[in-house]
């Protein structure tokens, strides 16, 4: 007989609780970021300073606290922009860059620990550009878009393996510096350049096939950041022009985005992190020709301005920003 959305199990081969999520056998983790670091960690790796300072750097902050953030160790290359930044309850990833050359390497970190970046496997289609975007869950990494001739592509790794990508469908069209973001179902893709784009589109993270369309943003948008706990996802606008203002939308359902705030600063090619309750912007660039280091935090159930959180260990933008507190897990 079928089996029906939100069905239990103990599966006594792994002898763990699992939850039937429509498609497949979940899982139900027993752990959180509380009991493995003391908080939700995010992280920030690789970047730029304006003009031409590249960066290996990974910074870490508590979320759930305020403050300064502190080293953790270093990408395995300098990264200009460190491509899709994705995170599970254990491990940081970063899959594709440019070292200033196109690079199609994948990297991860243990998050609870402190240490450099090891060598995960490499992306099967190499994006110029390496301004390609991520949303994960507990399982897969979703790495999308890319400027390039296989722009729309989307591949997938699974996070606590390591391995190459492999295909997962295509967005809609060809696009890059897409905000991303994720539930534990479902991958959304909002705003793109070269067009700048109101697009908001998903797909279904268990599944393989072309995204669907979503709802749209207020505006036509590029080179925002995207974070998310299980119910809110939550967009900076960046370039349209540029701006500093913020706009949600609840993920299990379709629609346009709504007006949440506005960040401390306007700004284009930041970084964003989450937790259950909290959402962090950090590094990225007021001009073409200025970077910031400074993060700052909203509260994501509720709506309003970003306040101050602290301070990166150096200025910088086009970080990859990961979580293992994220919406997707």
């Amino acid at each position: 007989m079928p089996v029906s959305f939100g069905a239990l199990r103990f599966n006594t081969d792994s002898n763990k609780l699992e939850l039937f999520d429509g498609n497949q056998w979940t899982e139900i983790v027993a752990s959180s970021p509380d009991s493995q670091t003391g908080g939700a960690r995010g992280l920030f790796g690789g970047g730029i300073l304006y003009p031409a300072t590249l960066y290996n750097i990974i910074d870490y902050v508590t979320i759930s606290t305020t403050g300064n953030a502190i080293d953790f160790g270093d990408l395995t290359s300098v990264a200009v922009w460190p491509g899709s930044a994705l995170g599970s309850r254990t491990r940081g990833i970063w899959a594709g860059r440019e070292t200033p050359s196109l690079d199609n390497r994948i990297d991860f970190v243990t998050i609870s620990s402190t240490g450099n970046a090891q060598d995960f496997g490499d992306l099967v289609v190499t994006l110029s550009s390496g301004i390609t975007s991520g949303a994960s869950n507990s399982t897969r990494g979703l790495i999308a878009g890319g400027a390039g001739g296989s722009g729309n592509t989307i591949q997938y790794i699974t996070m606590a393996s390591t391995g190459d990508s492999v295909d997962f469908g295509d967005l809609s069209a060809a696009k890059y510096a897409v905000s991303c973001l994720a539930s534990s179902t479902r991958g959304v893709f909002g705003g793109s350049a070269p067009a700048y784009t109101n697009t908001i589109e998903f797909v279904t993270i268990s599944t393989l096939g072309n995204s669907a369309d979503f709802g749209d943003l207020s505006v036509g948008a590029a080179n925002g950041s995207g974070t998310s706990n299980a119910i809110r996802g939550l967009f900076t606008i960046g370039l349209t022009p540029l701006t500093n203002a913020i706009e949600y939308i609840t993920i299990a359902t379709l629609g346009n985005s709504t007006d949440f705030g506005d960040t401390t600063q306007a700004r284009f090619y930041g970084s964003s992190v989450a937790s259950s309750t909290r959402g962090l912007y950090a590094g990225g660039a007021p001009s073409p020709a200025a970077d910031f280091n400074i993060i700052d935090y909203v509260s994501i159930m509720s709506t309003g301005n970003a306040v101050d959180f602290g301070d990166l260990t150096t200025a910088r933008r086009g970080m990859g920003g990961i979580s293992n507190g994220h919406g997707g897990l």
